[in-house]
């Protein structure tokens, strides 16, 4: 599940945070890079619990009306299609997801008034009511709904980016990302596989683990080299004046280009260029594009480095 987008992005966030802890201890740096990536992959798993946990509250919303109605026999007695939802049910049994369950002892139980929140919003919306409403039954259809749900309610949510940030400052820049995932798993889906259906795995291979390592042990040792790299391409600016975020993000991208030969140059660049535009400053983008591409430019002519565009 962890690419190299969010990789990227970490490395940013623990090169930062190493000097301005003094850059003292790479191994320990290191290792809070790996954690903060295990970090992001908990949050997919605790995304994938939170609609388990909004059907928990609908099963408690059906059986309260269920109870009323035995009471006093007026009206329909309520649905339980949405609680019977054959992608739900299976999502619930799934065994990595039971595993991550149990060990992470991640739950939503403290925060029920959120997911309540949550089903009231859900149950409002049309495409609920046409699902509700539609005599046609399926698992496409039942695992569609929740794609919708999980799109348009849980996407784009401020007030669960904002819980999810209080229970982890790690999650502060990963959700954007991790939603793209949970969608895609919510697609991959098969009812036949039942409880056993893979989420996605951590890593999809060591090469991506092994990209995290290489980038940023050479970001922090190659630093001198990468500055200098900087430093002889600054035209009409100091050095010393360029913001310590724009800084450490040309050097990352520096320890990608020279490092990484088969990741295309314009891939790197283009990257590096959107974090600016994230973490630094309105004008951070551009200056950050104009140096690289003086840089790369010049290592090109000089034979030391050899890469295409494509």
């Amino acid at each position: 599940m962890i690419n190299r987008e969010i990789i990227r992005l970490k490395v940013v966030q623990i090169t930062y945070a190493y000097y301005q802890n003094g850059g003292k201890n790479i191994d320990t740096a290191e290792k809070e890079l790996f954690f903060s990536l295990a970090k992001a992959y908990d949050l997919y798993n605790y995304l994938l619990t939170l609609m388990v946990e909004i059907n928990r509250i609908a099963e408690r919303a059906v059986e309260t009306a269920q109870s009323r109605y035995n009471r006093i026999k007026v009206g329909e007695p309520p649905s339980t299609k949405f609680i019977d939802n054959r992608f739900i049910m299976q999502l619930e049994v799934n065994k990595q997801l039971l595993d991550f369950r149990e060990n992470q002892k991640k739950s939503w139980v403290n925060e029920e008034d959120f997911v309540r929140s949550l089903y009231k919003q859900i149950i409002e919306t049309d495409y609920y009511k046409e699902y509700m409403a539609s005599a046609e039954s399926s698992y496409a259809q039942d695992r569609e709904l929740w794609r919708k749900i999980y799109k348009n309610v849980i996407c784009n949510n401020e007030e669960l980016d904002s819980l999810l940030e209080d229970m982890s400052l790690y999650w502060n820049d990963d959700k954007y990302i991790v939603d793209t995932f949970v969608l895609k798993t919510i697609k991959r889906f098969d009812e036949a596989k039942g409880a056993d259906q893979e989420l996605l795995p951590e890593f999809k291979d060591e090469e991506d683990r092994e990209f995290a390592h290489r980038l940023f042990r050479n970001t922090l040792l190659n630093a001198e080299y990468y500055r200098k790299l900087i430093s002889d391409n600054t035209k009409n600016w100091e050095f010393n004046r360029i913001a310590l975020m724009d800084l450490l993000i040309m050097q990352i991208a520096l320890a990608e280009i020279l490092t990484f030969p088969n990741i295309p140059l314009n891939v790197s660049l283009n990257e590096y260029v959107d974090i600016a535009k994230i973490y630094s400053t309105p004008r951070s983008g551009a200056y950050v594009n104009g140096l690289l591409d003086a840089v790369s430019k010049k290592l090109v002519a000089e034979k030391k480095l050899e890469k295409t565009n494509n």
